[in-house]
């Protein structure tokens, strides 16, 4: 797993106006907790390897262990809505053990919620987790995206927020 924290910065455009902006509620940050518990349940139980939350536009993307090469894309309500987990059968990971355990990913969804939630300016746009190696991506409102590995995220979270705050 790469131990390198990589940070791309975007459109030099949109970061000249990121002032002028603010975050618009989506229906994903209505529900966050239960998306994120529903999110969980998928890597845990249902066999998905990978996913994307997208906050903003109220999208998930999931890549599941038994069909690695294609992915599923969920939108909006559907993904909140009584039943939605039960739709997929239990599954495992094809025979590849996670790196990332249920109390890791409580910690990291966390964390996304913090990073979604509590700048109106400055603010995750969307994240993706990838349970086999560890690995983490996330988009902000300033078009800056990072790629780390969960560990050094979770370790270094205080420099993540006054990195990303400078961005």
């Amino acid at each position: 797993m790469p131990e390198r924290w990589l940070q791309i910065k975007g459109d030099p455009s949109v970061r000249a106006f990121l002032f002028e902006q603010q975050r618009i509620e989506s229906v994903f940050d209505t529900a966050i907790d239960d998306l994120h518990e529903i999110v969980i349940g998928l890597l845990v139980r249902k066999g998905v390897f990978h996913t994307k939350i997208h906050y903003s536009s109220s999208q998930l993307t999931c890549w599941f262990a038994r069909d690695p090469f294609c992915y599923e894309k969920f939108m909006r309500e559907e993904v909140l809505e009584d039943g939605f987990l039960d739709r997929f059968p239990d599954a495992d990971h094809a025979g590849r053990v996670p790196v990332l355990d249920n109390p890791d990913l409580r910690r990291l969804f966390n964390e996304f919620k913090r990073l979604r939630l509590t700048d109106k300016t400055i603010y995750l746009r969307n994240a993706a987790v990838n349970i086999i190696n560890g690995m983490i991506n996330m988009s902000f409102s300033c078009d800056g995206t990072h790629y780390i590995d969960h560990r050094t995220f979770l370790a270094r979270l205080e420099s993540f927020e006054t990195t990303e705050q400078s961005a």
